[in-house]
């Protein structure tokens, strides 16, 4: 008894020290910064002042960074439906919103407008890993109701936030779910299940668009009224969202002179191969500063543009490397989490930020369709800004209080 208390004791407390992660944060400030003078060069065409509203989200978000990272994020777990029922409230109240771009995305508070979906990713993994983290798991029959549960709690904003319309964040859905699963340990069957589906509507997409192919090319040829597409249609999509799959896939057919929907990414192409290894300047890039590359999406969906063609390959590498550190940060802490929930939590905020790091870079670079997925801590935007921060306090607050298994 007396040795088992002495060695039980000797074990070392955590310093202070050791229960926060400094490096994340440090990690965010640059990409902060960076964001900040990206928009202000973004905006020089037209003067805009979203940087400076951007200094102020970046500091709202760090408040909010420090003051989840203080709670225990088990709360998050008692409070899960809380959370996630004011999130689909939040979702519902955008149809009675203003209508920007032809899309009701936004909830009007008179002093700024908040982007309720972006919450809705938060609160969808809240809910998932409370869902998954209580749920028996075994084999495909014990784990059924817990994936119909999850399946539920995801499909629901899935199908408000695809009809505002809203596709870039509705795909984002997903990819949380099936590592909420994986993370989960849900039997391989239901994987292969899903990726036969997958098969099958990707399949049923790949028609669609080939029917409005054949269509739209139609219509170039013929001297007839152009008539509309929806007859045919085999999925519930707009017009719009087939235009940017196509415009990925066949620019030719949808923009042929390149002044429509092809415009934004040939002018992103431009921006980064003129940027060259160390970029033109800050300030000094001409796609942005002229107009070419639109105001509009400049400083948000396009941002990852201004800074290839201002900061070069140099500056483009070290804020992926930044990324990467942080997107690293959350995988070990996931690894170390002191329970399941924290686990599934933080694994699932590893991949949202993946997913738009990916999506977003890819659309600049012309490897993925343009969706309109923000880059996280650089787009210009309040509500996605402070979202990204309060996850990141979430995956602070899971490290602060993780279990230390001492050799």
């Amino acid at each position: 008894m007396e040795i088992h208390s002495s060695i039980h004791s000797s074990k070392p407390e955590l310093l202070e020290e050791d229960r926060w992660d400094w490096i994340t944060p440090l990690f965010l400030a640059v990409l902060c910064v960076m964001s900040v003078l990206c928009i202000q060069s973004a905006q020089a065409y037209d003067g805009g002042n979203q940087w400076q509203r951007q200094i102020i989200w970046c500091v709202v978000g760090f408040i909010v960074y420090i003051l989840v990272s203080l709670l225990d994020y088990r709360i998050f777990l008692k409070y899960a439906h809380i959370v996630y029922g004011l999130s689909i409230m939040s979702l519902l109240l955008v149809f009675g919103g203003p209508k920007i771009y032809g899309a009701n995305r936004w909830v009007d508070l008179s002093l700024f407008k908040i982007q309720p979906s972006e919450m809705a990713k938060f609160a969808s993994i809240v809910m998932g890993a409370s869902i998954l983290s209580r749920a028996k798991i075994g084999d495909l029959r014990d784990s059924l109701n817990g994936i119909l549960r999850l399946s539920f709690s995801f499909i629901v904003p899935m199908f408000l936030i695809f009809m505002q319309p809203d596709l870039g964040s509705t795909m984002v859905f997903p990819p949380i779910a099936f590592t909420l699963l994986y993370i989960a340990r849900i039997p391989v069957k239901f994987f292969v299940t899903t990726a036969i589906l997958f098969v099958v509507l990707l399949g049923m997409l790949g028609l669609d668009i080939y029917r409005y192919y054949q269509h739209k090319s139609e219509n170039l040829r013929s001297s007839e009224p152009v008539v509309a597409y929806q007859d045919n249609a085999i999925l519930p999509l707009k017009d719009y969202q087939r235009k940017r799959i196509l415009t990925f896939i066949a620019p030719e057919v949808v923009d042929p002179q390149g002044i429509g929907p092809n415009w934004n990414r040939i002018q992103a192409l431009i921006a980064v191969s003129t940027g060259g290894i160390t970029g033109k300047g800050l300030g000094e890039g001409m796609q942005a500063k002229l107009g070419y590359l639109p105001p509009a999406v400049a400083h948000n969906d396009f941002i990852f543009a201004v800074l290839a063609e201002e900061w070069g390959l140099i500056g483009s590498v070290f804020a992926l490397i930044a990324y990467a550190v942080v997107i690293y940060g959350c995988l070990k802490v996931a690894s170390k989490s002191a329970d399941m929930f924290g686990r599934l939590l933080v694994s699932s905020i590893a991949v949202l930020l993946m997913v738009h790091l990916f999506i977003n870079v890819g659309m600049t670079l012309g490897i993925t369709p343009i969706t309109g997925l923000p880059l996280p801590f650089m787009s210009y935007g309040g509500s996605f800004v402070v979202t990204c921060f309060l996850m990141m306090g979430v995956v602070q607050s899971v490290y602060r209080h993780r279990k230390e298994f001492l050799v």
